[in-house]
């Protein structure tokens, strides 16, 4: 038996960092130091600490290694197997830091304010391995719902919960799964919402990759409980490991007898088909999904009837997203009280967020609903590198609002965001510090919506454009006073009578940033200036007095803007630059500035 086990996390992010590599690195080491018997690999998904890896997790004396390449293998073996002494160089976090295997993390820094439901077996189980996840209860809820209640009470303890609906909108999940078992239909389906499209997130394909099982067990269920035996994973075509992972778990489930006919022996049958996206960030809205797995143009349609009632090919339709799925589980395995019990009065359980931006710990978390935005950014995330200073957070994704310091302690739940001017959405969070120029922040976001707009209705796609014209305009240092009248109105005109989700909050990065950061827009309008240097028509490149005329400068520049003699202060015309910055990386003095 072995003694020791080597976790090696296989999840996209350590991918990208050749942790493939490591496994055969591993296997060698310990074929050569005779080890091979007394240590097992493992594979595992996403343990959320993407800014480390590739992550290495080795058992006994439970230690996190962080940033571990082939070359370290050696010294690693050498001190954790052979000399029993955790590797000091690359150890991130030891001891205790699982409590119970989807409880919260033991008093380390970056899970200690951490609770892990959804994400409880990412980073522990190998998502390839249907024995895994029978070994940490799988299917157990499944089990539970087959042989002990019936549709009416699965329904009855998902709403108890107040689990609501994690794909951003919070519709509270029971009432959803209740007004479609209501429907009387020769057929329903069921679908999870695998289409995660906003920059920055990572939520859904990290549980998919880290966890296939338990996204599929909660969709059985939701059939179980809404008289469906069909049930369809709409995931983009941009996730192929995901979708790798989820092709082998849902085989392993049919083979196990979890999927098809008469599953554990009960009268219940259901099966599950996946679909893939090819990714427009639209299709993430329930109608425009639907159609596109109908074979249509992925394009919403007004609302009621609702897809309870008329979803897909006219049927009554379950529709929840990746995290939301993986919720149900736990709540039937432990209960609608213990589950209710975590977050606050409107917002139970937790929620998992992708931290990015300019954040030191950069990953996946998953909190309590009531956390605030300061404990994520700090106690979790680590702060802000460099010793910047912070700016803002984006929450929601590119349809989100961009909140300054002074929110810093609102709590992470649906009604608190939306007071303080952005929305949960699907759990996206940048992070801005000093350098970021809030009006280029508003037109990236912008730009993103305006591309990704269907098209169908007149105020989203004529609306977005006129909105990104105004912002392109202030940014290149032609703005004028109205600007900021008229992007005010445009959104609010946007907001008020776009078809769906997506034109209803794509203004609100444009809006939350006039309302929280004027100064910037009166600086780009009326001074033609950018605080933070990011928008070329904004500043220009200057070569100071540290200049010792190397001529570094002039041969890198790409359009002659630099001109002088060896050995005396270079000069740039302004006119011919074309500030790509090719002269300040190439400057080994910091010679040249923005002015």
């Amino acid at each position: 038996m072995s003694r020791y086990v080597i976790t090696l996390c296989h999840g996209s992010s350590c991918m990208q960092k050749d942790s493939q590599k490591l496994r055969q690195a591993f296997e060698k080491e310990l074929e050569k130091k005779k080890l091979s018997e007394k240590v097992k690999i493992n594979l595992s998904g996403c343990l959320g600490m993407c800014s480390h890896g590739p992550i290495v997790i080795i058992n006994p004396r439970y230690t996190v290694y962080g940033k571990v390449t082939e070359n370290d293998i050696p010294e690693l073996i050498e001190s954790h197997i052979i000399k029993k002494e955790p590797f000091k160089r690359l150890a991130i976090e030891e001891d205790h830091l699982f409590n119970r295997f989807y409880r919260v993390f033991g008093d380390v820094k970056f899970f200690g304010k951490q609770m892990r439901i959804v994400l409880r077996n990412c980073g522990i189980i190998d998502p390839e391995n249907m024995d895994d996840y029978l070994s940490v209860r799988g299917y157990e809820a499944l089990a539970k719902v087959l042989t002990k209640m019936n549709p009416e009470d699965v329904i009855r303890e998902v709403k108890k919960s107040g689990l609501r609906g994690r794909g951003g909108a919070g519709f509270p999940t029971g009432i959803k799964w209740e007004l479609t078992a209501k429907e009387n239909s020769d057929e329903k389906f069921v679908i999870c919402n695998a289409d995660e499209g906003d920059p920055g997130a990572f939520m859904d394909r990290s549980t998919i990759e880290g966890d296939p099982h338990t996204v599929i067990e909660g969709m059985i269920i939701g059939g179980y409980a809404v008289s469906s035996n069909k049930g369809v994973v709409y995931i983009r075509a941009e996730y192929p490991l995901a979708i790798k992972r989820l092709e082998k778990a849902i085989a392993d489930a049919r083979k196990e007898g979890f999927l098809g006919e008469h599953i554990l022996g009960s009268n219940f049958s259901f099966d599950i088909e996946i679909r893939l996206g090819a990714g427009a960030f639209v299709c993430g809205e329930e109608t425009a999904l639907i159609h596109s797995i109908e074979g249509s143009r992925g394009m919403p349609r007004p609302r009621p009837p609702y897809p309870s009632v008329s979803g897909l090919f006219g049927k009554p339709t379950l529709i929840n997203n990746v995290e939301t799925w993986a919720n149900i589980p736990v709540i039937i395995l432990d209960g609608a009280d213990w589950f209710s019990s975590i977050g606050i009065a409107k917002s139970k359980g937790t929620k998992v967020f992708a931290l990015a931006g300019k954040i030191a710990n950069t990953g996946l978390v998953e909190v309590p609903m009531g956390t605030t935005l300061r404990q994520i950014i700090y106690d979790i995330g680590g702060g802000i590198p460099n010793n910047k200073k912070f700016k803002a957070i984006q929450t929601g994704g590119p349809s989100g609002g961009c909140l300054p310091e002074k929110f810093l302690d609102t709590k992470i739940d649906y009604e608190s965001l939306v007071a303080a001017g952005s929305i949960m959405g699907s759990g996206g969070m940048i992070v801005m510090d000093e350098d970021s120029c809030m009006v280029n922040i508003a037109k990236f976001f912008l730009e993103f919506t305006q591309n990704e707009s269907c098209g169908k209705c007149t105020p989203c796609r004529e609306g977005t454009k006129r909105m990104l014209e105004i912002l392109t305009r202030i940014t290149k240092g032609e703005g004028v006073d109205e600007d900021i009248v008229n992007l005010k109105r445009l959104g609010t005109m946007i907001k008020k009578a776009s078809l769906c989700g997506l034109g209803q909050s794509a203004p609100n990065p444009v809006l939350s940033t006039i309302n929280n950061f004027m100064e910037e827009y009166v600086e780009h309008i009326k001074e033609k200036k950018c605080r933070a240097g990011c928008c070329q028509g904004l500043f220009a490149y200057a070569i100071t007095e540290k200049c010792i005329g190397c001529g570094v400068c002039k041969k890198v520049c790409p359009v002659a803007a630099i001109t002088g003699e060896p050995r005396s202060k270079h000069k740039i015309d302004k006119n011919k630059c074309i500030k790509c910055g090719l002269c300040v990386k190439a400057c080994k003095f910091e010679a040249i500035k923005k002015a």
